[in-house]
């Protein structure tokens, strides 16, 4: 007999032998795995026990939110008598691995009668995704046969917690005939991402196949180093290019600041036949942001909507971030007001966009509209808030955002820090910036000394800039050229000239040479580097 029921609002019919095909048709990716699992939930009550769906439904539950489901699908599981079933076994113990519980996991895997390749590397995945690399290595010890599987787990595993060392002794007594692509590819992906290039690049030449995926991290690993021209040289040795390819580089240059080249990049992809999707775009948004060139920018913007290119939170905090940096706030508000949901990343967008252009108040308004709107604050909204603050002189509405911090259980990192300093200098309240500096749990960077010392020169204070000089230490790593020059400079103002010379004598004595300014304008749409001079 045909149960009618209402799911999301769309009236559908059921019946016993129907209602796990439905469910099946909704497991075909993340997002309608989620609805399968509302499906289920809605159902399983006038519903016979169908097995065969359980393991699909645990593929859904894939993080802590979804935990409840997992422990839910178990029980019915358990009821049922389905639970001494392999494959069954398997979905619980790795969904629970999933979920952040390895324990259950493992008191799952402890109790199951049988058990495959699946359900060990099952174990031994939850163990590495979860840190605990000692029982990973113990219950890959224990697996009676070691598939392909098994061996990039642990080499993958190791190699993702920065471990390439482990990694690599995994990799080098991999048998031959299990030693494939992928398991050279995460060889090369693990000391990449560490920024270990030279190991890479020694594994890379000696792979006798290449995949997309290890041109792409040889790429990536390079322009993270900041060697763009290495990047370079292996993007023009790749045979034959694929979308994904073309965006590490793309993204490499923009990463470096080189973003004529990232422009230059993506007219080259269209000619190679290539269409842009969202991780391009969000890429040369960014490149159009850094050299201001906002007849680009609008290009792009145009491009995104002919082309119908999916316009997730991501693209939207590039648009934004975009327009506000080329100094166009009227399109930057005009595209974050028409979002009907924005993420913390939108907020942010919009606050820096405020604050880049010097607007302080309305930097303040949106945090308010953002708390109100339910978005938490990050680290990076409180940073970009300070900073706006300390530009703009507002000391009580900074010491304000400090207590919010706190409120939120948000820790103050160096950036925050530095923002405070450099606030309470500007303002002429040298002597609680420097007790600032003096409670800081980590230890001052060049930014904050360089925030205090600036200040000292803004303010004519001789006596508070030796006693950061003495803070640092002159042989101290610290103490950069630039501290040394404003100290001069302070010393000079106050007609201090036998010590202003001492520094500067003492400076080119040392080898320490000015380099000169560098500023960076648009001519007929292309950046031109042109050397400022500036004394």
């Amino acid at each position: 007999m045909q149960q009618v029921k209402k799911i999301g609002g769309i009236t559908k019919s059921f019946n016993p032998s129907n209602w796990s095909h439905s469910i099946r048709n909704n497991s075909t990716n993340q997002a309608s795995l989620k609805r399968a699992l509302v499906l289920y939930k809605q159902t399983r009550h006038d519903t016979t026990h169908d097995p065969t769906v359980i393991p699909q439904l645990l593929k859904a539950c894939d993080s802590h939110p979804f935990l409840p489901y997992v422990k839910s699908l178990h029980a019915e599981s358990i009821k049922a008598g389905s639970d001494v079933d392999v494959f069954i076994g398997t979905a619980i113990v790795a969904a629970y691995a999933k979920c952040g519980v390895v324990c259950d996991a493992r008191k799952v895997f402890d109790l199951m009668h049988e058990r495959n390749d699946v359900t060990w590397n099952a174990m031994i995945g939850g163990y590495l995704r979860n840190g605990d690399a000692k029982s990973a290595l113990l219950a890959f010890e224990e697996m009676p046969g070691k598939t392909r599987v098994s061996w990039s787990q642990m080499i993958g595993g190791f190699a993702r917690n920065g471990d390439t060392l482990t990694a690599r002794k995994f990799f080098d007594k991999v048998p031959y005939e299990l030693k494939d692509v992928v398991i050279w590819t995460m060889m090369v992906d693990g000391y990449a991402k560490k920024g270990e290039m030279e190991d890479a690049r020694e594994v890379f030449e000696l792979m006798p196949e290449r995949n997309y995926f290890v041109w792409s991290s040889m790429v990536c690993g390079y322009c993270k180093k900041g060697d763009v021209m290495e990047a370079e040289a292996i993007f023009r040795r790749i045979p034959v290019r694929n979308l994904e390819i073309w965006n590490s580089m793309i993204a490499g240059y923009v990463q470096n600041g080189c973003g004529e080249k990232a422009l230059e990049a993506f007219g080259e992809m269209g000619v190679d036949g290539f269409e842009p999707d969202e991780f391009t775009v969000v890429s040369v948004l960014s490149a159009c942001a850094q050299l201001g060139d906002l007849d680009a920018g609008k290009q792009m913007h145009h491009m995104i909507e002919c082309k119908g290119i999916a316009v997730n939170q991501f693209v939207l905090s590039g648009l934004i971030d975009m327009y506000a940096k080329c100094g166009d706030l009227v399109n930057a508000r005009l595209v974050f007001e028409s979002c009907n949901e924005r993420n913390v990343f939108c907020w942010n967008a919009m606050i820096a966009g405020f604050a880049v252009n010097g607007q302080c108040n309305e930097v303040l308004e949106y945090l308010d509209r953002m708390e109100e709107s339910n978005i938490r604050p990050d680290a990076v909204t409180f940073i970009t808030v300070l900073s706006a603050c300390a530009h703009g002189g507002l000391v009580s509405e900074a010491l304000e955002v400090i207590s919010k911090m706190e409120e939120y259980g948000i820790e103050m990192g160096i950036r925050h820090y530095g923002c405070m300093v450099d606030l309470l200098g500007r303002a002429g309240r040298l002597k609680e910036a420097y007790e600032l500096i003096k409670r800081m749990p980590m230890k001052p960077n060049e930014t904050v000394l360089g925030a205090m010392i600036g200040a000292c020169w803004i303010h004519s204070d001789m006596k508070m800039a030796e006693q950061v000089m003495k803070m640092i230490g002159v042989d101290s790593a610290a103490c950069v050229n630039s501290h040394n020059v404003l100290l001069s400079n302070i010393y000079a103002a106050s007609e201090k000239w036998e010590k202003s010379e001492m520094i500067r004598s003492s400076m080119v004595d040392g080898g320490s040479e000015k380099i000169p300014g560098c500023s960076s304008i648009i001519l007929s749409n292309s950046a031109v580097d042109s050397p400022s001079n500036v004394p």
